[in-house]
């Protein structure tokens, strides 16, 4: 009686390439072939340094850009609205035309959106006629 493999005894013969169970579905690759194939390893390759990794964080995303033009627009446009409320209200503050001068200051960068930036100009023109009105301008 002759043992092939693991599953005990077999009913055929095996064959050169692969080794068959009795049930059929299953087989082994021949063994010997895979010992004469030699792969090379390569070491892992090290991150180019701190430096490409800091340029990569530098690099804006078109959409967040805009998010934060958009939010700055809204910012300067509660601005104006505290200042409306202050002058209607007779309670006007000085702490209101430094937040005008701020929110005019962050209003000059550019979005990359041509129609977002036609708006945030207005709002930005709004803000500078009403701090020429205030006198602080």
């Amino acid at each position: 009686m002759r043992i092939y493999g693991p599953n005990g005894t077999t009913l055929g013969a095996p064959t050169s390439a692969t080794r068959r169970t009795s049930s059929g579905g299953f087989s082994l690759p021949d063994t010997t072939s895979a010992q004469e194939e030699v792969r090379s390893t390569a070491a892992p390759k090290a991150a180019a340094g701190i430096d490409g990794l800091l340029a990569l964080q530098g690099v804006e995303d078109p959409t967040e850009r805009r998010k934060r033009s958009v939010a700055r627009g809204r910012g300067a446009l509660d601005v104006l609205d505290d200042l409306k409320l202050g002058l209607l209200s007779g309670n006007f503050d000085a702490s209101t035309v430094n937040r005008l001068r701020s929110a005019a200051a962050s209003l000059k960068e550019s979005s990359g959106d041509p129609g977002l930036d036609a708006v945030l100009g207005e709002i930005e023109l709004r803000v500078e006629v009403e701090l020429a009105k205030a006198g602080q301008f």
